[in-house]
C-alpha cells in the first residue's frame, strides 16, 4: 500500500496586534487590580476591601437582574402584540438597550476597584454614550473588515437600515406573466 505525500501545511495568517497583546494586557490588569486593592487595604483594613467586593458584586448581580427583566418584558411584550422584538440602535443619544447595562453589571461582578470603576462608567447615561460611539467607531473602521476578524463579524451583525427592522417579503418582478411567478406548496401535516 501506498500513500502519496503530504501537502505541506498551510501557512498561518499573521496574528493582529491585539491577538497577539490580549493576554499581556490581561496580565497587566490582572496586577494593577491586585496592586489596588493592597493599597486600599493598607490604608484602611482587609475587611474595606472585602465589603468593597461584595457590595460590587452584589449591585452587579442587581443590574444584570435588572437589565435582562428589561430584555425579557419587551421580548414577551413584543411576541404579544404579533410584531418583531424591538432592536433600538445604542448608538448616539438614544442608548436604550441593555448592552452597557449587562457589561456594567459584569465589570461590577469581576472583583477589582479598576472594573468597578469601568462598570460604573457604563451605567453611567453620559459616558455610556461615549462609550458605545467609541465603540462603534472602532468596529466600523475600514481596516478591521478583514475576514474572521471581530470587525468582520459585528459589521456582519448589524443592521444598515437606520430604523433596524427586518421586512420578510418576496420579490416579484412585474414583467413576468402570473403563471411564471414561483407559488409555494401548500402547507400539509
Amino acid at each position: 500500500m501506498t500513500f502519496g505525500a503530504t501537502p505541506p501545511p498551510s501557512p498561518r495568517p499573521p496574528r493582529s496586534r491585539a491577538r497577539r497583546f490580549a493576554p499581556l494586557g490581561i496580565a497587566a490588569w490582572m496586577v494593577l487590580e491586585i496592586w489596588l486593592l493592597t493599597v486600599v487595604g493598607g490604608a484602611t483594613n482587609g475587611l474595606t476591601v472585602f465589603l468593597l467586593l461584595l457590595a460590587g458584586v452584589l449591585v452587579g448581580g442587581a443590574v444584570i437582574k435588572r437589565a435582562g427583566r428589561r430584555a425579557w418584558r419587551n421580548l414577551t411584550g413584543a411576541l404579544q402584540t404579533g410584531g418583531a422584538p424591538e432592536a433600538p440602535r445604542e448608538t448616539g443619544s438614544g442608548g436604550t438597550g441593555n448592552t452597557l447595562p449587562m457589561l456594567g453589571g459584569l465589570l461590577l461582578i469581576v472583583p477589582g476597584l479598576l472594573s468597578d470603576v469601568l462598570g460604573l462608567l457604563c451605567l453611567f447615561p453620559p459616558t455610556g454614550r461615549l462609550i458605545l460611539r467609541g465603540a462603534d467607531k472602532l468596529l466600523t473602521r475600514s481596516g478591521s473588515f478583514t475576514p474572521g476578524s471581530f470587525g468582520d463579524v459585528y459589521q456582519q451583525a448589524r443592521m444598515h437600515r437606520p430604523d433596524g427592522q427586518v421586512v420578510q417579503g418576496q420579490v416579484i418582478h412585474p414583467d413576468e406573466p402570473p403563471a411564471a411567478r414561483r407559488q409555494d406548496p401548500p402547507l400539509t401535516r
